[in-house]
């Protein structure tokens, strides 16, 4: 069994729980082909209403696939959706999910990130994902501190935590592939985050450098690199302060991931880091539509829950 055979097996089978009777709906792109393709040839040999849809590569992550995309979506009981440009934030995926569909996406998958990463064991994922998420459930108050000067407080409001557990047997359920995380969209933020791990569009970030971004009021107020500004300028061009918006903290639970290699996908789930992202956050229970979702990884985080440090799975010295 080739390594892309075995990866496609463990998403059809195992994450996404495909079986014979159901539908299943493959999603890609150009740039993606060959990874859709072996997905789809395991779909197909479970069941015989199993579909591979591909279109160009979106122009940004949380981009609108075209209808005939979002149609598919909707109507299968099981989306895996392998593409260039991510489909989480979409509401193309949301209303997938709504009609009943479960949704694995793999944003920015690559030959290697899908043969690494799925090759872990996503009931000890899911277990992680229960002992943070325990810790955090019913903070009213978080905060992140690292030693590279992020120093930043959210207010969680009403919004719920989620788990990014890989296993979506469930309908209505959507998971990232690879998995590991818990996520919330907070009501409320304030402080300033430094990324020195993995952020698009520079990837892996050199030893020692450094993106800084300041937040207040729950919008980001300055950026420091020119090329991640000039990207959220641009949507902010089509929807305003939308695109400020601060929309995701997320904390890894993948013992799995032993290196940080460059993919957001794959670095964002690296337990003992955690990630902040801006602009979308309306398919992760928050209400901002923009047309961008940017991801920063940060390394060694300390997280407290309203004053007290939560334990965080531990897998390498990220």
């Amino acid at each position: 069994m080739t390594a892309r055979r075995g990866a496609a097996e463990t998403a059809v089978r195992q994450c996404l729980g495909l079986e014979a009777g159901e539908s299943c709906a493959i999603v890609t792109d150009d740039d993606r082909e060959p990874i859709g393709e072996a997905l789809y040839e395991v779909a197909s040999e479970i069941t015989d209403d199993a579909v591979i849809v591909r279109y160009p590569p979106g122009e940004t992550h949380g981009g609108e696939p075209p209808d005939p995309v979002a149609a598919a979506m909707a109507g299968a009981d099981v989306v895996l959706a392998p593409t260039t440009k991510s489909l989480s934030h979409t509401r193309a995926r949301t209303e997938a999910n709504e009609a009943g569909a479960r949704v694995a996406t793999l944003p920015g998958i690559t030959e290697d990130v899908f043969t690494t990463g799925l090759e872990a064991d996503y009931e000890s994922i899911a277990s992680h994902c229960e002992a943070v998420r325990e810790q955090v459930a019913d903070a009213d108050e978080v905060r992140v501190t690292t030693d590279a000067g992020t120093d930043i407080t959210f207010g969680v409001g009403g919004r719920e935590w989620f788990s990014d557990t890989g296993i979506v047997h469930e309908s209505g359920q959507m998971s990232n592939l690879p998995a590991g995380e818990v996520f919330i969209s907070p009501e409320a933020a304030d402080g300033t985050f430094v990324v020195d791990g993995t952020m698009m569009p520079h990837g892996l970030l050199e030893d020692g450098r450094t993106l800084s971004f300041e937040v207040a009021d729950g919008y980001v107020t300055h950026i420091s690199d020119d090329d991640i500004r000039e990207e959220v300028e641009s949507a902010a061009d089509e929807v305003g302060d939308a695109a400020y918006n601060l929309a995701e903290l997320g904390i890894g639970t993948n013992v799995a991931v032993t290196e940080l290699v460059g993919s957001v996908l794959l670095d964002e789930k690296a337990a003992g880091t955690v990630h902040i992202a801006i602009g979308d956050d309306a398919g992760i229970g928050g209400d901002t539509d923009a047309p961008i979702h940017v991801d920063g990884i940060i390394r060694e985080p300390t997280v407290f829950a309203d004053g007290s440090p939560i334990d965080l799975p531990e897998s390498i010295d990220t």
